[in-house]
């Protein structure tokens, strides 16, 4: 898992289920009585739904891999979720007692703390779970890239550690920490057979995605085969056209067809 992926929508999926949980805490009615766990029903569907949606949210981005169950992906799973909490919170406010306001004598009784806070909760949750995909500006990532670090002076030693701007730069193509081969000259990396070499021009340079985006095949099949995410530094080591071909911490290769957005190491 990693949190760097999470966008700004994601932080306001976080923040509103946490004010949906203290909102369970506090009084159901307008005059002092039960809260929210006190009505198995209410606090379920209401609250624990939303809060379930959100960490399905949060996980389904976090992950480097897409999870489904039963066809759907985690990430609907709890958008559906949250707009069924926002459904509930929405009549329950309008008429906490239900049922039993008439068993009540007619009793006036209006919504409490707990049902107007989990109201508000449950809209800013779901709108930021329904907005995230459809408004840039949530897209950005929650935690940005760290920048690269200052030139090292004249004789200095950079930093070491794959996946950082100062670091020494893998040949494309082969994994970093690969041994030469027998017969290979000591220093001399040898490329493999298929890779194809970059444009005399093309230099390679270290880069980070703004948001999660997805790395294909060079084969051009439409599969992809992992998924960068926002926070890390991978080695750009071939330009065709506007795509990029891209390797990974653990050596794999692949076309990063959007580059927009992305900072240059």
């Amino acid at each position: 898992m990693n949190i760097r992926s999470l966008t700004r929508g994601d932080g306001a999926v976080i923040g509103a289920a946490v004010l949906l949980f203290i909102a369970s805490f506090l009084d159901t009615f307008d005059k002092s009585g039960p809260n929210a766990w006190d009505n198995l029903g209410l606090v379920m569907s209401m609250y624990v739904g939303g809060i379930a949606g959100a960490v399905l949210i949060v996980l389904a981005r976090a992950l480097p891999q897409p999870f489904k169950f039963a066809g759907l992906d985690l990430g609907q799973i709890g958008v559906g979720l949250t707009v069924f909490s926002l459904w509930t919170a929405f009549w329950s406010t309008i008429d906490p007692l239900g049922a039993f306001s008439d068993q009540l004598g007619g009793a006036d009784v209006g919504a409490g703390s707990g049902l107007i806070l989990g109201l508000i909760a449950t809209l800013v949750l779901a709108a930021a779970a329904i907005a995230t995909p459809l408004v840039p500006a949530l897209q950005a990532a929650l935690i940005p890239a760290p920048k690269p670090q200052a030139p090292q002076p004249y004789g200095a030693q950079p930093p070491g550690g794959y996946g950082y701007p100062g670091a020494a730069a893998p040949q494309p193509g082969q994994p970093y920490g690969a041994q030469p081969q027998p017969g290979q000259p000591f220093g001399q990396q040898q490329p493999p057979a298929a890779a194809q070499q970059p444009a005399p021009d093309f230099s390679p340079f270290w880069f980070a995605v703004p948001v999660a985006r997805p790395l294909f095949a060079e084969d051009g099949s439409t599969a992809p085969i992992a998924e960068l995410a926002p926070g890390t530094w991978y080695l750009a080591v071939e330009q065709r056209g506007a795509a990029l071909v891209a390797q990974t911490q653990d050596g794999r290769r692949g076309v990063l067809q959007d580059t927009s957005g992305i900072q240059r190491g």
